[in-house]
């Protein structure tokens, strides 16, 4: 391993700028570079984008966006169902959630009136830590063995957060992503997760968004990052 001057530990093989946050290093570079590689399940992980309360549960402030989808394809049910078995053949389950100080002094763009989607969040008090709405689903909230990552408050699981030091940590070269918004902070973690080496799944019916926005993500944007494929298909694939 090698530490950037921010501070970051970095394998030894790594690419790209450490200092002043200016680049998202490689994890892993070209001739070590994991997409493609079977599913092993001792070195896979299942990242769960933001199944908070906020979108998964009634009285949440953002679940009129997706419960539609959730309703169709039953993601809860299959994530929660795709967690026990994936649990059951080694698989790390990660959970990455996303919160905000009462005041929002930590919401990275709480005053950029041009980027509408966390000043949203702002102007909404949405995802305010320590309280029922930022908390976990009780369907998938973490269980013994389970990595919860900190940090988190952008669209963009990896940067701010320790989750790229847990993936090392845990020797893991295939991560499988499913959460909300299926064409925001799903597809920042698949898409940063391909630019920096690993092996990457999209579980297309573990992601939710409005109904015509979900189809769009999948069918056009997801599949340029990732192998598309079901929760029951990859747990299938599994060795």
């Amino acid at each position: 391993m090698g530490i950037c001057s921010n501070g970051m530990a970095r394998p030894v093989n790594t690419m790209g700028i450490c200092s002043n946050g200016m680049s998202h290093p490689l994890t892993f570079i070209s001739d070590d570079a994991k997409g493609g590689v079977a599913y092993v399940a001792a070195k896979t992980a299942l990242v769960l984008i933001e199944y908070q309360n906020e979108f998964t549960t009634r009285g949440g402030l953002q679940i009129y966006a997706v419960r539609d989808v959730m309703q169709d394809t039953k993601m809860l049910e299959n994530t929660a169902k795709l967690c026990v078995e994936a649990r059951a053949k080694g698989v790390k389950v990660f959970h990455t959630p996303i919160t905000f100080k009462n005041n929002m002094s930590d919401n990275p763009n709480k005053s950029n009136k041009r980027l509408g989607l966390l000043r949203g969040c702002a102007d909404g008090g949405v995802f305010v830590a320590n309280t029922w709405n930022s908390a976990f689903s009780e369907a998938l909230a973490p269980q013994e063995g389970d990595v919860v990552v900190s940090g988190g408050k952008g669209l963009d699981a990896f940067p701010g957060t320790n989750l790229e030091q847990l993936l090392l940590k845990h020797d893991v070269h295939t991560v499988a992503v499913g959460g909300f918004l299926t064409n925001c902070s799903v597809e920042s973690a698949v898409r940063t997760s391909c630019e920096k080496g690993f092996n990457v799944v999209s579980l297309i019916d573990c992601a939710a968004l409005s109904a015509g926005s979900q189809k769009a993500a999948i069918a056009a944007t997801l599949g340029m990052c990732s192998a598309l494929t079901t929760s029951t298909a990859f747990l299938d694939a599994l060795k």
